[in-house]
């Protein structure tokens, strides 16, 4: 790049979701380096690069182009300037609605709802309410909330996972907290995209796992990769949770309230035994700088760096070392039935999504275009 490109970062909503547009004339040498910036994604509807609104992400932005373009966030600093408190942000927001937010978190931690589903259901039904103010939600028809819906779909346009959030949400006040009947309150579901996983082979989670040289942070991805573990589940693990006389970790309270028992590798354990011996962890396996249990963004950095270094080109998240979990242990002739424990999948439909995925058995079909004589 001989002189410097002009990179504009506006606001952008996309997707139902506040965000940041980032413009610039095509260049493939600043392409790729602007795809280095965490979670960066391309939006064909507005022909940018676009990240989630978020304080870190505008400094990574500022990190990654220093040098190489010029920032141009003149009109990130105006809409900054004239919504200096928000409409959503609770100084701001009406009396009634941080009142019912205040109820509706307290059912939701009755009923045992994880942090992070009642963060995304009051927040959901934070916009619902704000958008027929100054009328209560309890006074809203049917046909009321389903415009709503309708203006999420064709104003906002939000993806099918946002809208079930947002119908979730929605349906919990009614039905939880109002006693409403499910026959009195009736949503059209949203029909599921069927998207296979991203699954990387044996030979590139090998590849990942040795680019990390931190012992700490070796042994957390180790965990994750070794037991199938969702991200919030190995924050969550306690000393307690390795049982190394039965090979097994106790993964408890996960996704839907419930408790399992996962593998222990062999290797994780001898890993673990001279982790514990380095970092004499009190409560949590993997604690933060304060005991406090260790951070999830943090993870994805681990990883986001181990993946650079070892020069996959793929969009590799934690939960994609889960997927490879599952398929592995596919391919290597476990039963559908044995995983689906593993994993703590209710349906045994979920957990047939990684027989699409598997090359078990395909090395043995030949293609068509094989046996034509050419």
């Amino acid at each position: 790049m001989a002189s410097k490109t002009t990179v504009t970062l506006e606001p952008l909503h996309h997707r139902g979701q506040d965000c940041l547009a980032l413009r610039f004339p095509y260049s493939k040498p600043l392409v790729d380096v602007v795809k280095q910036i965490e979670h960066i994604r391309f939006s064909k509807t507005h022909q940018c690069w676009y990240v989630p609104q978020r304080k870190d992400l505008v400094g990574e932005i500022l990190n990654t182009l220093k040098g190489i373009a010029w920032v141009d966030y003149r009109a990130l600093r105006n809409q900054q300037q004239e919504s200096v408190a928000p409409p959503s942000s609770k100084k701001n927001m009406p009396s009634a609605v941080q009142a019912i937010l205040r109820q509706m978190e307290e059912k939701l931690h009755l009923k045992g709802y994880s942090k992070s589903t009642c963060k995304t259901y009051q927040e959901q039904f934070k916009l619902f309410m704000l958008y027929y103010q100054p009328k209560p939600p309890a006074q809203l028809s049917e046909e009321e909330i389903k415009m709503y819906l309708l203006h999420l779909v064709e104003k906002k346009r939000i993806s099918k996972s946002a809208q079930n959030q947002a119908i979730n949400a929605i349906k919990f006040y009614y039905e939880k907290m109002l006693g409403q009947q499910k026959a009195t309150y009736w949503l059209d579901r949203p029909i599921k995209e069927f998207k296979l996983p991203l699954v990387l082979s044996e030979e590139e989670v090998s590849r990942i796992l040795k680019q990390v040289e931190n012992l700490k942070h070796k042994a957390i991805l180790y965990t994750i990769y070794s037991a199938g573990l969702r991200i919030s589940e190995a924050i969550n693990l306690r000393l307690t949770d390795i049982n190394s006389d039965r090979k097994t970790v106790f993964v408890r309270n996960a996704k839907g309230g419930k408790d399992r028992g996962s593998l222990l590798s062999e290797k994780l354990l001898v890993l673990l035994r001279t982790y514990y011996k380095q970092y004499r962890p009190k409560e949590f396996l993997f604690e933060g700088q304060h005991g406090e249990e260790y951070s999830a963004r943090s993870i994805q950095k681990i990883l986001k760096t181990a993946v650079q270094k070892a020069g996959l080109r793929k969009r590799v998240t934690v939960h994609s070392l889960r997927h490879s979990f599952a398929t592995h242990l596919l391919e290597h002739g476990t039963d559908l039935r044995y995983i689906q424990t593993l994993l703590g999948h209710n349906s045994s439909r979920t957990t047939e999504i990684y027989a699409h995925v598997t090359k078990k058995g395909m090395d043995k079909i030949k293609s068509p275009l094989d046996n034509l004589d050419l």
